[in-house]
């Protein structure tokens, strides 16, 4: 499956539309991690396990869509956009979205 943010994809030719497909992945924080990200804050640094946390929602956000382009039968998602929203303290979401289309 070809993802891209670009409109297009290179050297091909989209013969069909098929849709707007999403993905969304909601995590929350666990306490173990938000103290050793608490040790972290006094130190400096980047905070790896919140990284690791956001890392892992997005891939399965990306999962997720591309899963929903292929039930669709599409070749690619152009056009992807990703947001990110704090639901409640300590829980965010990731939400990925695209247009699913045939080359």
């Amino acid at each position: 499956m070809i993802v891209t943010t670009q409109d297009k994809v290179e050297n091909r030719t989209i013969s069909q539309t098929l849709g707007v497909v999403s993905g969304q992945s909601i995590r929350a924080r666990h306490v173990g991690k938000d103290i050793l990200a608490g040790l972290r804050n006094l130190v400096g640094g980047e905070i790896t396990e919140y990284s690791k946390l956001m890392a892992e929602s997005r891939q399965q956000a990306m999962d997720r869509m591309v899963k929903a382009a292929q039930e669709k039968g599409a070749d690619a998602i152009v056009g992807i956009r990703f947001t990110t929203s704090m639901l409640q303290a300590g829980a965010s979401e990731i939400f990925i979205y695209g247009t699913a289309v045939k080359l």
